[in-house]
Parts: structure tokens; C-alpha cells; sequence
């Protein structure tokens, strides 16, 4: 299986930030140039990238269509691209606006069968599931929370998941919530765990990534990708030494 580096910009009011476990309260700025950002990931040797709308992901209603038409103008880099989808006409606005792949979160648990109709029409390569995960300490289980991470989803993890791999899901995107933007290392057991439980499954690693080790260390656990967010931005980790994993 291939190996992918999806460097990562969260937009929030046109500026780039990160959030410090999915919190709001808890954000850091990183300045208002997303186009050049995506540029230098370009010109590092990117193929791909990571675009979040969080102001979209907050109230729903994708407003990043302008700037993703730029970076797909300006640097040829393949996007995938998520943030407050809530409908089956926000996946098809989004595709046309030029995104590669479509990422699909909070709803894909929600409202999982018709999520699963979208992976028929759309094409499963046209999509990326999210989920957003937390370990319950007494049981083990993964579980699902939603609804800004404040209730947990009747599904476990690797109920759900298994379920889109069964209807042809090719890329999963998930994140241990306790290491989201946290710079604490990816959970190298969780993924070690979805690799074997859902083979022929592009699983991405995201949450927790701090150095280069980090890097090779979600590609030796069979991650297809990994996201690298807060690592680049602080100048922690360069791209260019990344994409040469």
C-alpha cells in the first residue's frame, strides 16, 4: 500500500489555526495566508493536502470553495477537503468547487445509511470518512463521540467502520481525540488495530504527530497516510523530509 503525507490547513474566519482537542476555546492562530501555505506545500513536493472549514464545521454551510479553487489554480495539489457537510448537495457542491475527495465526519455517524448511499453514487475513491474516536477506559471500546465530542454514538468504532468497509469505503480518516493537536505521538496501537481489522482500507493517521520518527512510525503500523497539522506549522517537522519517508 502506498504511503501518503497530507500536510494540513485548518481555516477558521480566513486564518489558519489548529485547536487544541477539537476545543474552540483553545485555539492558536497561525496567520492569514492559506494560498501561499498551500503554495510551500507544493513547491516541497506535496502531491496532496488536508483543508478543514471550521467555521463550517461549527454552523455547517462550506464557505472555503473560493480558496480551494485557488489552490487548485495556483498549486495543481489534489485536496480533501471537509467541514459542516450535511448534505448530499454539499458533497456534490464541493466535488465541482474542485476537491479530490470529499471528507465527511460528524455525519457519517450520525446518518450513517445515507452516507453509505453516497459511497455508491460519488464513488468511494471520491470520499473520505471520518471518525473521531476516544478509548472508554473501563472497556476498552472505542467509542464515537459527537456533537462537538459532548455525546457518544450508540456504535463503537469498529462496528461502524467495519460496516463502510463492507460497502467499499477506501479511506479512513481517524483521530484519537485525546492527541489532537496535542503534539503527544499518533496512537500507533489504534491504528495497528484498524489496519487488521479493515484490510484494503487507506487508513490515515491524524492527531498527535510531532517529528519525522512520528512519520515513519504511522507507515510502519500500515497507515496509507498520515496528517500533519500543528509539527508544520511550528516549524517542528519539514515537509520536504517528511515526503521523503
Amino acid at each position: 500500500m502506498s504511503f501518503t503525507v497530507y500536510p494540513a490547513l485548518d481555516i477558521r474566519d480566513g486564518r489558519v489555526v489548529r485547536l487544541a482537542q477539537g476545543d474552540y476555546d483553545r485555539e492558536t492562530h497561525y496567520g492569514s495566508d492559506p494560498l501561499p501555505r498551500a503554495q510551500a506545500f507544493a513547491e516541497a513536493g506535496a502531491q496532496w493536502m488536508h483543508l478543514v472549514d471550521l467555521d463550517a464545521a461549527k454552523a455547517g454551510g462550506y464557505t472555503l470553495a473560493p480558496l480551494l479553487d485557488a489552490i487548485a489554480r495556483a498549486t495543481g495539489l489534489s485536496v480533501q477537503t471537509g467541514g459542516g457537510v450535511r448534505s448530499r448537495e454539499d458533497v456534490a457542491r464541493i466535488l465541482d468547487a474542485g476537491a479530490e475527495r470529499v471528507v465527511i465526519g460528524s455525519l457519517a455517524v450520525r446518518q450513517a445509511d445515507q452516507v453509505l448511499g453516497w459511497l455508491a453514487e460519488f464513488g468511494s475513491g471520491r470520499l473520505t470518512i471520518a471518525l473521531d474516536t476516544r478509548q472508554d477506559p473501563e472497556t476498552g471500546r472505542w467509542t464515537l463521540p459527537v456533537h462537538g465530542w459532548t455525546e457518544t454514538a450508540e456504535l463503537d468504532l469498529d462496528t461502524l467502520a467495519t460496516r463502510y468497509a463492507e460497502a467499499g469505503m477506501k479511506h479512513l480518516l481517524c483521530t484519537d481525540i485525546e492527541r489532537d493537536g496535542m503534539l503527544s505521538g499518533p496512537n500507533l496501537e489504534l491504528y495497528v488495530h484498524l489496519r487488521k481489522l479493515l484490510p484494503g482500507v487507506e487508513v490515515q493517521a491524524s492527531g498527535g504527530v510531532r517529528d519525522l520518527a512520528d512519520v515513519r512510525a504511522a507507515r510502519a503500523a500500515g497507515c496509507g497516510g498520515v496528517v500533519l497539522g500543528r509539527s508544520l506549522l511550528e516549524g517542528r517537522l519539514q515537509l520536504k523530509d517528511a515526503l521523503a519517508c
